[in-house]
């Protein structure tokens, strides 16, 4: 490390170098510096000042915008830069010291007058929930969230059929266009295919077409963003699932959480595979995998420039609805992720029960269990529908 002394040019101090404390460690470039600053008289080498020195500028620098100290210090103090922190020069036969002064403030600008484009304002939802007859759903903003982004849709007694009816959660990301256009088409989409097919083993095939017609429609829309999917159709005592992205669907049968559907998220060893052999690739980001280190599920209806990777095929599931399966929840993974599936439905249980003592409130389980998600740290929209499942059970 070499260190630099500089010496104020109004009077030279007479001092032997051998007795100049320095702040810094030795070394043979100091040693060169010393040597080459000083004869072995003590006075000032006057080759420090010709013009072949390197130290000539620093030297002849003029020691402006300094001031003296009351009593100096012990030493010369040297930074690390190689350069002193404050000079010793001699006036009226004393030894002073001089510091720079502090430089003027900086009037640096607010933040918010560096605005690159207009802010986007929230749309002033927090809450939303909707109770009906056989089911109920509640919707809660995350915390952090300037606009509520998930959307909800629930038809029953579709054309007078009691029999008949279609439920979804829509999970939007990248704003709300995607959401918000599957929530009013897909399940006319899905009813619309189902009537025309008359076999009941074509159902989920009816389906599968009603989430690639809403995904081929949106992307003509050629607006941003996507949305993740989860869909119950209740038809002549059967329940068919379909679910696209990370929303998930829970059955409660006798008490017993039965997860209906599977995540679609990169991490998924067939998901991972799949996005691979079509040229992608998946990371981990900050403990999240992500598909082209952007989005965090690998299906969905939207998402149009990473359409490659991101599919609207769902997987879809069917059941036969008996006595024991008494609801099923759908729900955002804004609740999924902080609360596992037993544990929802043995909170939501109690509340959705008949009871000598008090009737089903399907709407306070929904509240209760997004206000549990957001109390255990969700920043998420937490949506939760709940629907009773009594009425469409098959008694044979």
């Amino acid at each position: 490390m070499s260190c630099s002394v500089a010496i104020a040019s109004s009077s030279p101090v007479a001092f032997s170098p051998s007795r100049l404390p320095l702040s810094c460690k030795t070394s043979p470039e100091t040693l060169s510096l010393t040597a080459h600053l000083y004869q072995s008289d003590g006075s000032p080498s006057g080759a420090s000042c010709g013009t072949s020195s390197p130290f000539r500028h620093r030297f002849q620098r003029p020691a402006s915008g300094l001031r003296p100290f009351s009593s100096p210090p012990p030493s010369v103090a040297v930074d690390s830069s190689g350069s002193p922190s404050g000079l010793m020069a001699e006036s009226g036969g004393k030894v002073s010291a001089l510091k720079r002064k502090r430089p003027a403030r900086i009037d640096i600008p607010m933040g918010d007058v560096l605005c690159f484009g207009e802010p986007k304002k929230s749309d002033g939802r927090k809450e939303v929930e909707e109770e009906g007859e056989r089911y109920s759903v509640y919707c809660k903003r995350g915390r952090k969230r300037l606009e509520m982004e998930d959307r909800f849709r629930a038809h029953v007694d579709h054309l007078g059929d009691s029999e008949l009816a279609f439920f979804g959660i829509f999970d939007g990301h990248g704003g709300t266009n995607a959401s918000e256009f599957a929530s009013k088409n897909l399940g006319d989409h899905i009813i619309e295919e189902v009537r025309t097919r008359a076999d009941e083993c074509e159902i989920e095939e009816a389906v599968r077409f009603g989430y690639l017609k809403t995904d081929s429609e949106f992307l003509k829309e050629d607006a941003g963003g996507g949305t993740c999917c989860v869909t119950a159709l209740l038809k002549n005592g059967n329940l068919i699932v379909s679910n696209a992205g990370d929303c998930r669907a829970v059955l409660s049968r006798s008490g017993m959480a039965e997860a209906l559907t599977s995540d679609h998220r990169p991490s998924r060893k067939d998901e991972r595979d799949r996005i691979e052999s079509f040229g992608g690739y998946v990371e981990c980001c900050r403990g999240t995998w992500r598909l082209q280190g952007s989005l965090a599920v690998s299906r969905g209806i939207g998402d149009a420039h990473l359409k490659q990777w991101v599919i609207p095929e769902p997987e879809t599931s069917t059941i036969s609805i008996k006595p024991e399966c008494e609801f099923l929840i759908l729900a955002s993974d804004g609740l999924w992720d902080k609360v596992s599936n037993q544990e929802a439905v043995d909170i939501a249980r109690p509340l959705c029960i008949d009871s000598a003592d008090k009737q089903p409130s399907l709407l306070s389980a929904c509240k209760k269990l997004a206000d549990l998600s957001v109390t255990r740290g969700s920043l998420d929209d937490v949506s939760v529908m709940i629907i009773q499942l009594k009425n469409y059970a098959r008694n044979d």
